[in-house]
């Protein structure tokens, strides 16, 4: 899992999709610091090293990237487990606040280099 706290390359994000499933990326984003994990095996591997270096749970978003798809914009699939928060008044998987979504966008524009 890599930690991205500035830039990486859209081809190094298309690495770690061929290397761990192929054709995506899961991610977890903290939207108050502008970071993520990319890479794990599961969302919540993501989350804990995110917790772990002083990030706040109710911060953190599950995604997965497709990078295959790309510029569609069905390269990100805002569907993790993690999401599921009823106390936050997300009551599903995937991401229902379009303001969260839409800044989960703005990081990955401003973190990947296309």
């Amino acid at each position: 899992m890599r930690i991205v706290t500035d830039k990486i390359a859209f081809e190094e994000l298309k690495q770690i999709a061929d290397e761990k499933f192929g054709d995506l990326v899961k991610a977890v984003v903290d939207v108050e610091k502008e970071i993520m994990v990319l890479g794990g095996e599961l969302h919540s591997d993501g989350e804990a090293l995110l917790l772990q270096n002083g990030s706040t749970q109710k911060d953190l978003w599950g995604i997965n990237l497709y990078p295959g798809k790309y510029p569609n914009p069905d390269w990100i699939e805002f569907d993790s487990i993690i999401n599921f928060r009823p106390t936050l008044g997300n009551k599903t998987r995937d991401i229902e606040d379009p303001k969260i979504r839409q800044k989960i966008i703005e990081i990955l524009n401003k973190r990947i280099e296309k």
